[in-house]
């Protein structure tokens, strides 16, 4: 990914510099070298972790929790959600 690409990457999804970092988790100011492909004169590389993430970002994946295990019937409700509590069988009333 070029400096050109990253920045046509980040207008495409209409985010500002401050936007784009904080959806890649980074400063704004690395967002700004990428854009312009180096940093007091020395050439800046985007890491492959960033073009991956921003890859994922452009597809709507937002966060990334792990794989899935097949037998978790909750898996579709992730991490963030709280599992429904069980509740407690009544005992009959005599």
């Amino acid at each position: 990914m070029r400096p050109g690409d990253f920045k046509r990457w980040r207008k495409s999804l209409d985010l500002s510099q401050k936007e784009a970092a904080e959806a890649l988790g980074l400063k704004r100011r690395v967002v700004q070298y990428y854009e312009k492909g180096e940093r007091d004169g020395e050439p800046v590389k985007i890491p492959r972790s960033v073009r991956l993430a921003c890859w994922a970002l452009a597809q709507g994946v937002n966060d990334y929790h792990g794989p899935r295990d097949k037998d978790d019937k909750d898996a579709d409700k992730g991490p963030d959600k709280e599992k429904p509590k069980k509740k407690a069988k009544e005992k009959p009333k005599d």
